[in-house]
């Protein structure tokens, strides 16, 4: 009578393709459970879209108040003004090239910090919680298809430098608003980042380099 081979915790093995033995079956409850807890990360990613629902509204409300102001809205004009913290000597009664810049710039803003959640959001759960399934869909993003931790924390990186861009770039063009030290700090900060990639970049590439 042939007898079914098993490991040395009796649990019943079978051969692999290399000639080896691998457990078959479920898991032990322990290892059960804590494999299961990467669930309670869902939550998370739910907020995560709700946060981005909040970010959608608010970028419909600054365009519908850039549109009421094209045609004269002084209301939307004064609220488009303390949104992006304009500051002028004199008494502004309708939009000027640099108002629309900075108006233009917050919406862009908006989008990247959006398109940075959907990457956290997608990413995160396709490489922490489950697998999505999404090989045959025609709408899968390129990038999904190569996601690993290391690739989601460069893109990542390279996704928060692109913020600090724009808000560094606001900040110029608005310099009259800021006191010079917060334009430095906000410089140093954005090197900073700029540094902080490339070392994650540079890690990355000597691990794969090394895993080769």
């Amino acid at each position: 009578m042939s007898r079914t081979p098993s490991d040395e915790a009796g649990n019943p093995t079978h051969h692999t393709p290399h000639g080896g033995f691998q457990p078959s079956g479920a898991l032990r409850p322990l290892p059960s459970l804590i494999f299961a807890s990467r669930w309670l990360q869902l939550p998370l990613y739910l907020g995560l879209i709700a946060a981005q629902g909040v970010y959608v509204w608010h970028f419909l409300l600054e365009l519908w108040h850039l549109v009421e102001a094209v045609f004269g809205n002084q209301e939307a004009l004064h609220a488009l003004i303390t949104n992006i913290g304009y500051k002028s000597d004199v008494q502004i009664t309708h939009l000027n090239e640099t108002i629309i810049m900075l108006v233009v710039l917050a919406l862009i803003d908006v989008v990247m910090i959006s398109n940075l959640l959907i990457m956290v959001i997608v990413g995160g759960y396709e490489t922490f919680v489950s697998r999505m399934g999404l090989e045959s869909h025609p709408d899968q993003p390129e990038w999904l298809s190569h996601v690993n931790a290391s690739v989601l924390k460069v893109k990542l990186a390279l996704s928060i430098i692109g913020i600090s861009s724009i808000h560094l770039l606001k900040s110029f063009i608005n310099a009259g608003s800021y006191e010079v030290q917060v334009l430095m700090w906000q410089t140093i900060i954005h090197v900073v980042f700029l540094l902080s990639a490339l070392a994650i970049a540079l890690t990355d590439k000597l691990t794969q380099s090394a895993h080769h």
